[in-house]
């Protein structure tokens, strides 16, 4: 199963699919009705979008890839000395004890998040916000803030041998990093994920829209 992480989904399905640009905005709805409830501030989707280029080349890639990244923020922060390395083939990141202990706490807007579908806003909130068990208007049934999403990237960055200044990605490095993440190689699987989320993080805050995932 495939993972694409896109911003500016609404205007994009506006322009080429009315029945999924409607399944959109209602998820859109139940996500702001969660922002109400928390006395959030809502967030209004642009309706128009023009995508700046993004610096990954890999448009979609498998939903275990996530998982490899997870696991090593889950790392990360326990262990800020600790640095990523390849996981055995019969290795499942997503049972790590510590991927399990972060989920517990229900903070990291990393990990506590659908590997398949559901949204990050531009809306800077402390804590992941969950639907009720009961209502399936929300897809993925959590609601994550690009703000706190860009923050755990940083805190994951120099485990990947990412170099980040002052937080912001340069273009050499995405170029660098991108490479990395189409050889197939090492942490191959953590780099694509982590350049795929950045790049979303940072259009979402910038240009306030939705991170979606489909």
């Amino acid at each position: 199963m495939g993972l694409a992480i896109g911003v500016g989904a609404l205007a994009y399905l506006l322009e080429n699919d009315q029945e999924g640009a409607k399944w959109l905005e209602e998820g859109f709805a139940a996500a702001n009705l969660l922002l109400e409830g928390e006395r959030l501030p809502m967030h209004s989707e642009p309706r128009t979008f023009k995508t700046p280029a993004l610096r990954t080349s890999i448009g979609s890639f498998p939903c275990s890839f996530i998982h490899y990244l997870r696991r090593a923020y889950a790392h990360r922060s326990a262990n800020p000395s600790w640095m990523a390395h390849p996981v055995g083939h019969n290795v499942d990141p997503a049972a790590d004890p510590l991927v399990d202990d972060e989920l517990a706490m229900l903070c990291s807007h990393l990990i506590c998040h659908s590997d398949a579908e559901g949204f990050y806003f531009p809306i800077n909130f402390s804590d992941v916000l969950f639907a009720e068990p009961e209502d399936s208007s929300l897809p993925g049934g959590m609601l994550g803030s690009s703000y706190r999403l860009l923050e755990e990237l940083e805190v994951v960055a120099p485990a990947l041998g990412i170099r980040l200044s002052d937080g912001r990605l340069s273009d050499n490095e995405a170029a660098r990093i991108n490479e990395l993440a189409c050889s197939g190689e090492g942490i191959y699987r953590e780099l694509c994920s982590w350049l795929a989320l950045y790049e979303a993080a940072r259009l979402s805050i910038e240009l306030k829209t939705a991170i979606v995932f489909s």
